[in-house]
């Protein structure tokens, strides 16, 4: 595994916030509900973040910038990749690429879906 696999950085992570969850007594299940939760609210400031670029409010006018929108939608990528390998551990990476590539079916045309493999 190179020194820039993300997979690995995102397991450091994970491993990292379960051990904190786990020395305060959260049970599995809770801390996968309440990780699902900081995934949402992460959602919820790229969507935050792209009202401020449309200046929606009134009030705060043009408060973000896009480049702001993308640094909330890695923090989101980011919180799900946690998320999932919370989950998941021994397998986040395999599945997540499972995953996308029958997404990826549903939608490229047939021959167009590359073999999508994890670190």
């Amino acid at each position: 595994m190179s020194d820039n696999d993300p997979w690995q950085t995102v397991r450091s992570l994970a491993a990292c916030f379960t051990e904190y969850d786990s020395e305060r007594g959260i049970a599995p299940e809770e801390q996968w509900t309440l990780q699902v939760l900081k995934l949402s609210e992460e959602v919820g400031e790229a969507a935050q973040a792209v009202l401020g670029v449309r200046a929606v409010n009134p009030r705060k006018g043009r408060s973000h910038s896009w480049e702001q929108v993308q640094e909330e939608v890695v923090d989101a990528v980011i919180t799900g990749m946690v998320t999932l390998t919370r989950m998941r551990p021994d397998d986040a990476a395999d599945f997540f690429a499972a995953v996308l590539a029958e997404k990826a079916g549903r939608f490229l045309p047939p021959g167009d879906t590359p073999t999508i493999t994890s670190r």
